[in-house]
């Protein structure tokens, strides 16, 4: 298991390396910084303008430069004048110009960047808001997997029957109608005057602060329908599998109880296949909501990510690029994990 783990990380950390390169190459594209420098000069700068702002900012270095200073395993670049004095560079901050200069300054050192949207460093922004979402993710998987896994367990008891074609239907409709789609119903039923209920007062806004019933549950119940469909479908055709298995025939043969048969023998090989796919909503539930987050005006991580990419924000977005791929890369070693210990017949090669 140690050495399944160690390899398992060593992937990790080469996958994770590749990944940040290609969004790292994608983000420092030339139209990309001269968007950002016009952005933060003016728009009427001539090329030569742009690219002496570019040069002396760093960004006109050679990518794998940039790249390991972004890193922090290169010394970040430093320019002088003409008498040697220091004028800028990337260690250097100039809101504290009596400060020390480092030599090394980027994500290993825990120097993530300065936001040019937000004005302000990139770690606090991704820290903050990655905590909203969090928040958002707990609720939603409290709702969605013992929903979603009870669900599929039901359908896939007593396969083609009327109990299952229903739970089926039902699964098969909240997968099939986007986030959008069903925010916009739930907003319009339960918390306007189109209908005449307005049971949910509140605002997902007012939320990030005070969260509460009123305010937070419709969110939650939007993302939640949409996952659990699919959780409850993979568990639903893992279940009928497992009760057609020649072991849970011998244990009815044997006078075994139908509750007995699928709580201590169906049940445990049953949710291999759905644990994987619970696995994954962590990836869906950290960039996929940003239309939920958008809809309720609720600013977490998603809205971030949508907020760095609209407005050429790099530096924030190579931040939380590798929030996103960190997150990706844990969640996939802890569903190989999550193999071995609900069935340890599985091999480690």
């Amino acid at each position: 298991m140690g050495l399944f783990i160690l390899r398992r990380i060593g992937v990790m950390l080469l996958t994770a390396i590749c990944l940040t390169f290609i969004v790292f190459f994608l983000t420092n594209l030339y139209p990309n910084l001269e968007k950002l420098a016009k952005t933060q000069g003016t728009q009427r700068m001539s090329d030569a303008e742009v690219t002496s702002w570019l040069a002396k900012r760093g960004y006109l270095q050679p990518l794998p430069v940039k790249y390991g200073q972004w890193l922090g395993v290169l010394p970040g670049y430093v320019n002088t004048d003409d008498t040697g004095a220091v004028i800028n560079g990337r260690c250097i901050d100039p809101r504290k110009p009596d400060e020390t200069p480092r030599k090394f300054c980027g994500i290993l050192q825990g120097d993530w960047g300065f936001s040019t949207v937000f004005k302000e460093d990139a770690g606090v922004i991704i820290s903050r808001r990655l905590a909203l979402t969090g928040k958002l993710m707990f609720w939603v998987m409290v709702l969605m997997v013992p929903s979603a896994l009870l669900l599929g367990v039901l359908a896939g008891m007593r396969e083609g029957s009327r109990l299952d074609r229903f739970l089926s239907t039902v699964s098969i409709a909240t997968t099939a109608t986007p986030e959008y789609v069903s925010g916009v119903i739930l907003i319009a039923i339960f918390a306007s005057s189109a209908f005449g209920l307005k049971w949910f007062k509140g605002t997902a806004t007012s939320a990030m602060e005070d969260a509460n019933f009123n305010n937070f549950f419709l969110p939650v119940l939007t993302i939640a329908l949409y996952g659990m469909g699919y959780i409850a479908r993979m568990t639903r055709a893992s279940m009928t599998e497992v009760m057609t298995a020649q072991y849970i025939r011998t244990a009815r043969l044997k006078g075994v109880s139908f509750r007995n048969i699928v709580l201590k023998h169906a049940l445990r090989n049953a949710l291999i296949a759905p644990f994987t796919v619970i696995m994954l909503q962590f990836p869906w539930l950290l960039n996929g909501v940003v239309i939920v987050e958008t809809l309720f005006n609720y600013k977490g991580f998603g809205w971030t990510l949508v907020q760095a990419a609209g407005n050429n924000d790099i530096e924030l977005l190579l931040a939380a690029s590798v929030v996103a791929v960190f997150v990706v890369l844990v969640t996939q070693l802890i569903s190989d994990i999550g193999y071995v210990l609900l069935n340890p017949r599985i091999r480690i090669s």
